[in-house]
């Protein structure tokens, strides 16, 4: 997602032994004696053990999908009203804090009375034009604070929620003042990266899933292997092409799991050298799933702003200063293994202090903000989905491009990249023909996740 340098391996929930040595390196006013902590720890334990033998945290859970769906319809929610306050002049960081403010408002709505943990899985990001990551400055920061937002620019927003650890991220792109007529260049970077984005999704769909005719004709489709990862390069770099842009390098989809956004697959577009991914998409997996595309070199560099957003990683390591291990503390509590940033913590200044040793440490990692080397606008677009026997469904999805008002001279004349752009996501099933022919709009349809109606504007554009 933040690409491959510096990766460390994410924590998957938090276990008794973490808690054990993070709260004795805390200050002593979280547990006043010892004694209540080993209470604490033994109840801790006991739930870990319950839980780990008796919850199923997969999709063959109904519970799981109902919370990854709640989650998604947070994020859609608070993504369209982010999207409203991206206007000409609007400062960054009020952008995110407001954005911020109004997850923790949606998440509180949802699950009430109920133990179950619950909040943000990826802050509110303001993305500039030429940034490739995700972007939130801090207010201690006095010239970044200062960002505001151009006319015209490319700008990339990018948050998520979380229900019982079950984390939906979505990421959309958009120009600042554009009333969604686009033309230029401009139409040319948002024309290949909903293309592209069209086109991943179809490629990570597992081999004969949705395959039609007799009993032989779907082995033989089942049997066949999914595409590699430089071969799903290759094809989306012909959607880019097309338009005049080129693939960012080593953006990185993947699988999502319970309390963790950085699973154990990955897949990277456009890799750079030494780095590869991992794995394929199998049926019964949630995946965040990008792309991120470029009017220029597409080659990615790492910028000289304050690195802000940082996660939890599984190192352990004992925290000498206290400052360090009161930040520690704080962000276990709070954050646990998802991604936050310095501003969301109680004592922002003092986050920044105490977050050095943490990262220095290996117990938390920092993203590295990173931007087009050559300073050209990027765009990016993520979605979080799920595999299912019935295909791929969006749950946390950015609103469909209306091609009717983005204009541009070039167009895909692949053969082969029209015809994967024809397939379905999901089988039709009686339901979805009936919220076509009531010819719902395009953002609620996103929004209940019915494919169909996004696979039909593919098929009209080609």
């Amino acid at each position: 997602m933040y690409g491959e340098e510096q990766q460390l391996s994410p924590l998957s929930g938090i276990h008794a032994r973490e808690l054990l040595l993070c709260t004795l390196l805390s200050p002593p006013y979280i547990y006043p004696d010892f004694g209540s902590f080993l209470a604490f720890a033994a109840k801790d334990t006991c739930f870990s053990m319950a839980e780990s033998t008796e919850i199923d945290y997969t999709l063959n859970n109904p519970d799981t999908l109902t919370k990854y769906k709640t989650a998604a319809q947070i994020s859609h929610k608070v993504l369209e009203t982010v999207t409203g306050w991206c206007v000409e002049g609007a400062k960054v960081i009020e952008i995110c804090e407001k954005g911020d403010k109004l997850l923790d408002e949606e998440v509180a709505k949802v699950y009430k009375g109920k133990k179950v943990p619950k909040g943000i899985s990826h802050p509110t990001t303001v993305s500039p034009s030429s940034f490739v990551t995700p972007y939130t400055p801090l207010v201690s920061d006095a010239e970044e604070a200062a960002t505001t937002l151009k006319a015209n620019e490319v700008v990339k927003i990018q948050l998520g929620a979380q229900i019982d650890g079950f984390g939906t991220i979505v990421c959309d792109t958009i120009i600042v003042g554009s009333d969604g007529n686009v033309t230029g260049r401009e139409a040319d970077l948002l024309l290949a990266t909903y293309y592209a984005n069209e086109l991943l999704l179809r490629l990570m769909i597992p081999p004969g899933l949705l395959a039609s005719g007799s009993d032989e004709e779907k082995k033989q489709a089942a049997a066949a292997k999914p595409p590699t990862q430089s071969a799903i390069s290759a094809l989306l770099e012909k959607v880019a092409k097309s338009y005049g842009c080129t693939l960012v390098e080593n953006t990185t989809s993947w699988l999502f799991e319970h309390n963790e956004i950085e699973g154990k697959k990955k897949i990277i577009v456009a890799p750079g050298a030494g780095i590869k991914g991992e794995g394929s998409v199998e049926v019964g997996e949630a995946w965040g799933v990008e792309v991120g595309l470029s009017l220029g070199s597409g080659k990615v560099k790492n910028l000289e702003c304050r690195p802000t957003l940082h996660r939890r990683t599984t190192t352990t390591y004992i925290l000498k200063r206290p400052s360090s291990r009161q930040t520690l503390s704080e962000i276990v509590r709070r954050f646990g293994t998802f991604p936050f940033s310095l501003r969301q913590l109680e004592d922002e200044k003092a986050g920044k202090v105490g977050v050095v040793e943490c990262v220095r440490g290996g117990v938390v990692r920092q993203y590295d903000p990173a931007g087009e080397a050559d300073g050209s606008p990027v765009s990016r677009l993520l979605t979080t989905v799920v595999i299912t026997k019935n295909g791929l469904s969006r749950l946390a999805a950015p609103p469909p491009l209306d091609l009717s008002k983005v204009q541009s001279d070039k167009k895909i004349t692949d053969e082969e990249i029209l015809k994967i752009l024809e397939r379905p996501l999901a089988r039709s099933t009686g339901t979805k023909k009936n919220k076509k022919k009531k010819k719902k709009s395009a953002k609620k349809a996103t929004a209940a996740a019915a494919e169909e109606e996004d696979e039909e504007e593919s098929s009209e554009e080609e």
